[in-house]
């Protein structure tokens, strides 16, 4: 495990935690021209949702890859709903 830094919207605010991502827990994608969404990977009982480029992961409560049927286009809409 490392330490990465996550924007907890459960708290409201950026946190320290202990994770890896691994092939288990995390969904990759490749870069589109449509979406900026880099990797969602289930985590602490929700959703990490990072953007491509410099951002932290932001943690979204109560959801998980499988329910948003490990979609893009569907974090994305998570992000804009938070944000």
């Amino acid at each position: 495990m490392k330490e990465i830094t996550i924007y907890n919207t459960l708290k409201g605010r950026l946190e320290t935690v202990s994770f890896e991502f691994t092939d288990e827990n995390t969904t990759w994608f490749d870069d589109l021209e449509d979406y900026y969404i880099y990797r969602i990977a289930d985590a602490f009982g929700g959703l990490l949702v990072q953007e491509t480029g410099y951002t932290y992961p932001i943690l979204i409560g109560d959801v998980s890859r499988s329910e948003i049927g490990k979609s893009q286009e569907k974090a994305l809409e998570l992000l804009k709903q938070i944000t």
